[in-house]
């Protein structure tokens, strides 16, 4: 019996992508995944028609035949960390690679030219979240080729203004943005975001991305036990978050998780709709930037404006050393991944000349959000 095909559609300003899977269950994840930020709608597979898509079979054959590929290119296949995996990559000429992560059993044959790129795995739910990944690759090199810049920041919209927060791993983009979000503002994006002039305004499009949660901000914006019910009940989160996490979470344990050596707090994943569905959040499709938020968290210090002045650099961009996990191996961005330089430079001029304030939040949430309400009010 030959297998069902079927499509999902992907659009994000004027940049669009399909997916074409197999696997109903495939293209079914980028409508839940995409569905809350971009337009994501499911397509018949005989209107696919041209232009860029992201073919995703689950078939440990096809698996198998595109792994060999890697080693017939011009050249010994290179390893790199793309998306935390151990991959191994090789060009043919012409626009064409072969890639394999075998730890992940994800196999993949990209085709710049024509915007194609196929990826296949024996199992369903590693290909679904690698075709995912690539598809918004894919939009992001269209919208960065477009003029669109990508930023390192998080972003609250009200009344179609958008407070952009900025900061490194750790300073607090994320809990600004929920802290925001449980006080009415509607929300964007907690990590990435997509700017662009448009007149004497910058454009704002959000990144769906599955948002990362210390267990100890969980617990203080009252979600904690929620989360636990909704788990115990049957429901998931995000499958990219790390089993220590989920069974802290069903014991019912609010005590912060880490990764071996301490560096990096082990945190739930939530999935892009949860926000609404679980949270009672709303989440905005769009907006224009309005002002500017850079935190600083102080375990013991009350929420307060900051006396240093900070402003955007070239590390508040998605480029270069920031863009840590998804590097371009695929040929589908083409460009620096936070924009080419005209852009960079003319979104840095605008966004300098918008309100912004530094803020020293601490660890009491309650304090924080008010501070931070009567700040942007």
């Amino acid at each position: 019996m030959n297998p069902t095909i079927t499509a999902t559609r992907l659009h994000a300003g004027d940049a669009i992508v399909t997916v074409v899977s197999n696997t109903p269950a495939v293209t079914g994840w980028s409508r839940r995944y995409f569905g809350p930020w971009w337009n994501a709608f499911e397509v018949p597979a005989e209107s696919i028609g041209a232009g860029p898509q992201v073919n995703a079979t689950v078939d440990a054959a096809k698996y198998a035949e595109l792994a060999e590929l890697v080693d017939g290119g011009l050249n010994e296949a290179e390893e790199v960390t793309y998306a935390k995996a151990r991959t191994r990559v090789t060009s043919h000429g012409g626009g064409i690679i072969s890639a394999v992560s075998p730890d992940e059993q994800l196999a993949y044959r990209s085709d710049s030219r024509f915007g194609r790129l196929t990826i296949a795995g024996p199992e369903e739910q590693p290909v679904a979240l690698a075709a995912a990944r690539l598809a918004r690759e894919a939009i992001r090199g269209q919208l960065l080729r477009d003029g669109w810049t990508l930023l390192h920041a998080s972003a609250v919209v009200r009344d179609g203004q958008t407070l952009l927060t900025f900061g490194s791993k750790g300073a607090g983009k994320t809990t600004t943005a929920l802290l925001l979000a449980s006080r009415g503002w509607e929300l964007l994006a907690n990590d990435r975001v997509f700017v662009r002039p448009e007149g004497d305004r910058l454009q704002v499009l959000p990144w769906p991305s599955a948002a990362a949660i210390g267990l100890g901000l969980l617990d203080a914006l009252d979600f904690y036990d929620l989360v636990c019910d909704r788990l115990k009940a049957g429901e998931q989160l995000h499958p990219t978050q790390h089993q220590r996490v989920t069974d802290a979470l069903m014991d019912g344990s609010r005590t912060p998780l880490w990764e071996q050596g301490g560096k990096r707090e082990l945190k739930i994943q939530v999935f892009p709709d949860q926000f609404a569905t679980w949270f009672g959040m709303t989440l905005a499709t769009g907006g224009h930037a309005a002002g500017l938020l850079f935190p600083r968290i102080e375990p013991d210090a009350a929420p307060a404006l900051a006396d240093e002045t900070r402003s955007l650099s070239e590390h508040d961009f998605m480029s270069g050393a920031t863009e840590d996990r998804y590097p371009d191996i695929f040929g589908l961005t083409r460009v620096n991944g936070g924009g080419n330089q005209q852009a960079r430079t003319a979104v840095t001029d605008r966004l300098t000349a918008l309100p912004h304030h530094s803020v020293v939040l601490g660890h009491d949430t309650t304090a924080n959000a008010d501070f931070l309400a009567k700040l942007t009010s």
